[in-house]
């Protein structure tokens, strides 16, 4: 069984169309990120599959259950880092998150969950004193102290500085590996491309693409190679590029020219995106 799977997902706000049918399945123990521009309904898919909003049409099951109706022993299988989170501003990091460890019938230790996310010597810290970066890691924790089947995670780097954000990738990879199923949404395509196995982009409440990093955009992203004959600057655009450069190889051309650029994450996020408008 998927932990999440998705059919025909509808939902309006007064009577624009935001999520346009989108169909959806991430496997268990998958990273999963959902990619896309402001607007492209990434957080309202989101937060229907965690049961926070109704939608108006379609089929949903995570971890085998309706998020509109899955109650209280169903919640506790999940966590949820939210792009936007309110927090209790007098209590310190240590008193916030043994307080919704204990919401869950078998939370991580509290220490354990905040060294995780590098707050120990912030432990005894207000909330109020913590920096926006320290903040989100503090959203983290509380997202993972239930030892979640299935983790939402929302834009959960902004803020992070790159050291930081390098030591975020690193407690999902372990996350991961322990069998934790992430359903990411980020702006970071680099953050995409290194965490997830598979991953979808959506623009104007439509699935516009889906595949690995690697495969994204059906295989079909152009190469382009280039080299100089006899100093004028040559270019191609090919799917393979193995067989021009062997013709390359036969005219004994200057293969100290030779340039392969294969299309990154970001130029074929880009593509898709600048297709759809």
């Amino acid at each position: 069984m998927n932990a999440i799977e998705v059919r025909g997902l509808r939902k309006s706000y007064r009577g624009q169309e935001v999520v346009r049918g989108i169909d959806l399945e991430v496997a268990r123990g998958e990273v999963f990120a959902l990619l896309g521009p402001n607007g492209a309904g990434k957080t309202t898919t989101t937060e229907i599959l965690e049961g926070h909003r109704r939608r108006d049409g379609g089929d949903a099951s995570v971890l085998g259950a309706d998020p509109a109706t899955g109650g209280r022993e169903w919640r506790a299988r999940i966590g949820i880092v939210l792009q936007d989170a309110d927090d209790a501003a007098d209590l310190s990091v240590a008193e916030m998150v043994r307080h919704i460890a204990g919401f869950y019938p078998g939370p991580r230790p509290a220490a354990e969950v905040i060294e995780l996310v590098g707050l120990t010597a912030k432990s005894k810290s207000r909330i109020r004193s913590l920096s926006g970066g320290q903040r989100r890691r503090l959203d983290v924790a509380l997202g993972i102290v239930g030892r979640p089947e299935l983790l939402f995670l929302d834009e959960p780097t902004t803020g992070f500085d790159p050291q930081a954000r390098r030591q975020f990738w690193d407690l999902i990879r372990e996350l991961a590996a322990e069998g934790t199923t992430i359903l990411l949404t980020t702006h970071y395509l680099e953050e995409a491309e290194a965490l997830a196995d598979r991953l979808a982009v959506l623009a104007d409440g439509r699935i516009l693409a889906e595949g690995t990093p690697t495969t994204l955009g059906g295989g079909a992203q152009t190469t382009k190679v280039t080299w100089r004959d006899n100093g004028v600057l040559k270019e191609e655009q090919v799917t393979d590029p193995t067989e021009l450069i062997r013709k390359l190889v036969a005219t004994e051309a200057d293969l100290r020219t030779l340039t392969v650029t294969r299309p990154t994450l970001e130029d074929i996020y880009l593509n898709l995106i600048k297709g759809d408008k």
